[in-house]
């Protein structure tokens, strides 16, 4: 699945999100899992990344990995942190579920099964970036902290900068508690706009319009943030997700990069 708008006013640019088919995973991780940290044999996911890499005519030695933490650290990339993490989780980068380049040639990637895919454009500065926004990201604004890294530290200005949000859990699917509401209570400026509550103490929560809500609060404006219908819990054919399948299966990637040469 591909960000197409933004590969017509580039085509440069390789950005999406993979499906779950198509790969050579069996059982709950039938069949393109990605994720090398959900028990899955390690070989297939091995397989199935090159797999990818061959379909993006990305090298997997190109790849940038995080840890994901479900923080909102950003951690801009330069070839020197690629290949870490591509076969090995261990190696992956520290602590990091945002990152960002300048830098051709170098795919950013994430993992997901659930949570919101965040992309970032910037193509006055060649900027690209991916963030990965579960509720605990989300709260913590790493949207929003991508935005203030770019304008802060790379001097973009505010109207430059596209964002897409990606497949993810919708709220038709996704009931929390008490707790969670609260952060979303404390970062909303329309928090009845995002949740409703559906019983006592159980709310449906909307994960992408929270996350778009964040964004135009960061700055961007909304003609410029692409929102996806897609749920990953609903679109069973489609995607992993972790809320449908009680946590064991695998994870789609999501990818950004630019291609020079």
């Amino acid at each position: 699945m591909f960000i197409k708008s933004w590969n017509k006013k580039d085509p440069s640019i390789v950005a999406g999100m993979t499906t779950k088919n198509g790969g050579f995973s069996t059982d709950t991780f039938s069949s393109f899992n990605l994720g090398l940290h959900v028990n899955d044999n390690q070989q297939n996911v091995i397989k199935n990344r090159e797999k990818l890499a061959s379909l993006l005519s990305f090298p997997t030695s190109n790849w940038a990995c995080g840890e994901q933490v479900h923080d909102n650290k950003i951690m801009e990339i330069t070839k020197a942190h690629t290949g870490m993490g591509v076969y090995d989780y261990k190696e992956s980068l520290k602590g990091v579920d945002g990152f960002y380049t300048k830098d051709p040639n170098i795919l950013l990637t994430t993992c997901y099964a659930d949570c919101v895919p965040l992309f970032f454009m910037e193509p006055k500065r060649n900027l690209l970036g991916i963030a990965h926004a579960g509720w605990k990201g989300t709260v913590k604004n790493i949207g929003g902290e991508m935005i203030r890294v770019w304008v802060e530290k790379e001097g973009v200005a505010l109207e430059d900068i596209y964002a897409v949000i990606g497949p993810s859990i919708g709220g038709c699917c996704y009931v929390v508690d008490d707790y969670v509401i609260d952060f979303v209570r404390e970062v909303s400026p329309s928090p009845n706009v995002v949740y409703s509550e559906v019983e006592k103490g159980q709310y449906s929560l909307n994960l992408k319009e929270l996350n778009k809500q964040l964004l135009q609060q960061a700055g961007l404006v909304s003609e410029k943030i692409e929102v996806t219908k897609y749920c990953t819990s609903c679109d069973h054919s489609i995607f992993f997700s972790h809320r449908r399948d009680n946590g064991n299966t695998g994870r789609m990637l999501s990818f950004i990069g630019r291609k020079e040469g």
